[in-house]
């Protein structure tokens, strides 16, 4: 058993808001509840040429898709962007990226790494930038984001992770207290989907990934909660859920997705960002806030109600 005292001897991570992040995007296509999702069409094009686009244009650093499957490389080096192979028998995205990570930047350039799951085609760039800006609380290991819970049925949903955090300011982040398939906390108040893109500061990753499994972990088999375990910080920012699109995960999803994107709702980054638009990989937004203050104005009240009035067939 790890004593308070040793806790207080672990290796503290660096201080200072990251200056020079890359974006990682796991990708495989082995998956239980949809084979083959990462090559999935999706008006015209793979889903994870989606994703890659779409972190391209969050231009908050270098962009590498970390592949467990050769075709999953081609179909993103056919678009122009960057892969990297992995071993395929990873057994989480966590541990896709460090492997990744380690063979693109092997001198420890890169102090964040932030991790965009690659079924989120329709994910805004603004969130990448708002889970970044996370890092800067110099307390922070790991940065992520969630959203409110307006429909009742997703609150109920044992698919959708709740995360635990208290905002007394839901403009600025606050520190994730829990994560559970279960509805938690108890008693009235707000409710918050926990969004699994995560921004880690590089030694947080290092340490995260050599961690064994936490006993809650297991229970809940929510990979986040061994780093709460283990006594690290991570902070959650609240964004709006328009801002995530469709997470794939189904069948359903992905005619979901197909749906939302031949919509007028969602536009596609430009087909002519490129990275060496940003050559050091160097966060450019002069404000990283000013995203998480507009994912929060009041227009965006009833997000969720927007949401459904966007399935398909209705």
């Amino acid at each position: 058993m790890l004593s308070l005292s040793e806790q207080d001897q672990a290796t503290p991570v660096s201080r200072t808001a990251p200056e020079n992040p890359i974006i990682l995007i796991p990708a495989r296509l082995a998956a239980t509840r949809l084979p083959g999702k990462p090559l999935a069409d999706i008006a015209g094009t793979p889903m994870i040429v989606h994703v890659w686009r779409r972190a391209v244009a969050a231009e908050v650093g270098p962009v590498f898709v970390a592949c467990g499957d050769r075709a999953i490389a081609d179909a993103v080096e056919s678009a122009g962007g960057r892969a990297v192979m992995t071993d395929p028998h990873h057994p989480t995205g966590s541990d896709r990226i460090h492997e990744a990570i380690g063979r693109v930047d092997p001198r420890s350039r890169h102090d964040a790494v932030v991790n965009v799951q690659g079924d989120l085609p329709l994910l805004d760039p603004a969130a990448v930038r708002i889970a970044v800006a996370g890092l800067a609380d110099p307390e922070t290991d790991i940065a992520t984001l969630a959203a409110i819970i307006e429909d009742e049925a997703a609150l109920a949903d044992t698919s959708v992770n709740k995360v635990v955090a208290g905002f007394t300011d839901p403009t600025r982040p606050a520190r994730a207290l829990y994560f559970s398939k279960a509805v938690v906390p108890w008693g009235p108040g707000p409710h918050y989907e926990h969004i699994g893109l995560y921004a880690y500061r590089r030694e947080a990753l290092e340490r995260f990934v050599g961690l064994p499994r936490g006993v809650l972990e297991q229970r809940e088999h929510l990979e986040q909660l061994r780093a709460l375990e283990a006594g690290m910080r991570i902070s959650v920012s609240l964004i709006d859920p328009v801002r995530l699109g469709v997470q794939v995960d189904t069948p359903a999803d992905l005619a979901r997705a197909r749906h939302l994107a031949a919509s007028s709702s969602y536009s596609a980054p430009s087909r002519h960002s490129r990275e060496s638009g940003n050559p050091g990989g160097r966060v450019r937004s002069p404000d990283p806030c000013s995203g998480q203050r507009q994912a929060l104005d009041p227009r965006f009240r009833g997000s969720n109600e927007r949401r459904r009035q966007l399935e398909p067939g209705q």
